[in-house]
């Protein structure tokens, strides 16, 4: 069971995929309809373990990738790799990979400047959309921190890899991203670790560069033809619904039915699994790509 695994055995059940700029981690479970749990930044594939065994069990083929830079990925130095259109274009040859021709795509936080860049490049590999508390428009979107690109900006993200440093800045983003639940010293190591192991090259180029240059994506969103259901944990303060509403319902032709506001936080996966899970499969139940 995923719900209580440790992060070390977690790594051992993940899978390698050798892309070119370096080896990309991902948990692969089950079989039938392929569903990819993508998530954001400084998270992994680990922010969705709760999530995995209930979806496998619905009958999905569940795929979790670690992103390059993130979780038990490789995080090469470079920093335009680490630019969005690039990401997306490893997550498609990951799915290449795997030889998935079409999935439903279910994302959070920077998981969807990756999906829209995904979409640029090839619309017609996803089925359906869920989308969980994710960056759409700039106006909902309200970054803890924005640094620039320099010396000052390094200096800080190394403290990730300070022990002490590293235990306070995890503690606060999620007291700041949490309101249900308290994560245990266990469950918080999946997301110390990668840090304390060096892996900030992806965290550096999101606070130092796209935290400042948001790209306006409604001509895209306005040309899907995808059905979309929102997922959205109401009282995240990092990504805010109300702002940006009505352009993304609009624009996602998304009907009211398939707009869940719920009493959670930004890490919505952490609060409310069960939920999402049930939501998850009720709006795929009524037709499923096979």
């Amino acid at each position: 069971m995923f719900d209580t695994i440790t992060y070390k055995a977690f790594r051992k059940s993940q899978k390698s995929f050798l892309s070119k700029d370096g080896e990309i981690k991902f948990i692969e479970e089950g079989s039938g309809p392929a569903l990819l749990l993508l998530h954001g930044i400084p998270t992994s594939g680990w922010l969705y373990r709760k999530m995995i065994t209930p979806l496998v069990n619905e009958g999905y083929r569940v795929i979790v990738p670690d992103m390059l830079g993130f979780g038990g990925s490789d995080s090469p130095k470079g920093y335009e790799i680490y630019s969005e259109p690039i990401q997306a274009q490893r997550l498609l040859a990951l799915m290449d990979s795997l030889k998935l021709k079409n999935w439903i795509h279910v994302f959070h936080d920077a998981g969807g400047l990756w999906t829209w860049e995904l979409l640029k490049k090839q619309p017609n590999r996803i089925n359906r959309l869920v989308i969980l508390n994710t960056i759409i428009y700039k106006d909902g979107f309200k970054p803890p921190i924005r640094f620039g690109r320099n010396f000052i900006t390094k200096g800080i993200m190394t403290l990730y890899k300070t022990k002490l440093i590293n235990d306070f800045l995890i503690k606060k983003l999620f007291e700041g991203g949490l309101s249900k639940v308290v994560l245990s010293k266990s469950e918080l190591e999946g997301y110390r670790l990668p840090l304390l192991e060096g892996k900030i090259n992806g965290m550096y180029y999101f606070f130092s560069k796209t935290c400042h240059n948001i790209e306006n994506y409604k001509s895209l969103l306005q040309s899907l033809n995808i059905p979309a259901s929102v997922i959205w944990g109401k009282n995240d303060v990092f990504l805010l619904w109300k702002l940006q509403a009505e352009k993304v319902v609009e624009d996602l032709k998304i009907t009211k039915d398939n707009i869940h506001l719920l009493d959670a936080k930004h890490f919505i996966q952490e609060e409310i699994p069960k939920e999402i899970c049930n939501l998850i499969i009720n709006y795929n139940s009524m037709k499923i790509a096979k």
